[in-house]
């Protein structure tokens, strides 16, 4: 796993018991050594600023991290403003998003798509930053066929991006099905697998309902028929899991990127099965 680029992510924690939890959780996962973590905004780039608040504290602690960063509602001078802030703070490695709507927006900002905000980042910092942006192996939630999605990613791309981290998912085929025909649309930079473990029945149909990352019908049923026996769903999960990250190594995956939802036990046991 060493030469693979490795990464965990992070949300910003609300309150101050949040922030205690999560430098704790951190600690662990620092163990794990990945290459950077990265932290998360809302919806319309809300807690931008609790982003950097948490990304200059894993920098503090002598970790590389990764602001996202979001285009939706947000204007050149404000993006601007905050890239500004970013430089000024030693961040090298950004990854740049539309986002998501936030509830009852009704359109406005300066920038429509992701391929824009990446455009806007190079033109005001040239090569200070290492950008990644999102790639959906089974098609964006809004995106009208896979090809116009496929295209999208490719402008991401030519606009300047350097790698790129996938949406969730359950079936690698999906994965390698979408880095085939980008590679056949030109497009040749890394494409890291996002990896979502499984601890939540619950949780994660909500999650994957909103965004559009399909669970495989067998998988569902064996969760949904644990009911609330959360010892046996962390432990399926954990066998699901491990065995999709082995495929995607062994297919050609450059690397996986962690969606620990700022918990340390489920990706600390995928990564040690991984490494034995």
């Amino acid at each position: 796993m060493e030469t693979h680029n490795f990464s965990i992510e992070f949300f910003p924690p609300k309150t101050d018991e949040g922030a205690e939890k999560l430098r704790v959780v951190r600690q662990k996962l620092a163990e794990l050594r990945p290459k950077y973590f990265s932290v998360t905004f809302g919806a319309g780039g809300t807690t931008q600023q609790g982003t950097l608040q948490t990304v200059l504290e894993i920098k503090s602690e002598g970790h590389d991290a990764a602001p996202h960063l979001s285009c939706v509602g947000g204007t050149r001078e404000s993006l601007r403003t905050i890239l500004q802030q970013f430089q000024d703070s030693g961040i090298r490695r950004l990854v740049a998003l539309r986002g998501d709507l936030p509830s009852g927006y009704g359109g406005g900002g300066e920038f429509r798509y992701a391929n824009e905000l990446v455009e806007f980042i190079r033109k005001e910092t040239g090569d200070w930053f290492h950008i990644e942006v999102a790639a959906y192996p089974e098609m964006h939630p809004q995106a009208r066929s896979p090809q116009d999605d496929l295209q999208a990613f490719a402008r991401k791309v030519q606009a300047g991006a350097n790698a790129a981290i996938t949406q969730y998912f359950y079936n690698a085929d999906a994965y390698f099905d979408f880095v085939d025909n980008a590679r056949k649309l030109g497009v040749d930079v890394p494409v890291v697998a996002g990896i979502m473990p499984i601890t939540n029945y619950t949780q994660l149909m909500r999650f994957s309902d909103m965004c559009g990352a399909e669970i495989p019908r067998w998988v569902r049923n064996k969760l949904a028929s644990f009911g609330d026996d959360s010892a046996s769903i962390k432990a399926f999960g954990l066998d699901v899991v491990t065995s999709l990250c082995e495929r995607l190594l062994a297919g050609g995956a450059p690397g996986l990127h962690f969606y620990s939802m700022n918990q340390a036990a489920a990706t600390t046991a995928i990564w040690q099965r991984l490494v034995k």
